[in-house]
């Protein structure tokens, strides 16, 4: 029992991490001041602040299970 909360341990934490790392790596283009913001500017930064928020939000998920994964390990090794 203690090796399958072992890999939803790992299986969890890894995917938390690929969460943040796709959430992270998305790049704005930077905007001057000088330049007239239009309606698809607005349209680009509102989706890709969107899409970064849903990605943290998983992971973050993830990160929480993990933890109760953990703890689920820790008291299975006190009972045995």
């Amino acid at each position: 029992m203690s090796y399958i909360v072992d890999i939803l341990i790992v299986f969890t934490a890894l995917s938390a991490s690929v969460m943040w790392f796709r959430a992270s790596r998305t790049r704005l283009r930077r905007v001057s001041k000088y330049e007239t913001l239009d309606h698809a500017d607005f349209n680009r930064i509102v989706t890709a602040l969107n899409r970064t928020q849903i990605l943290n939000s998983q992971a973050a998920l993830a990160t929480g299970l993990t933890t109760a994964f953990a703890l689920l390990r820790l008291m299975l090794e006190f009972v045995q």
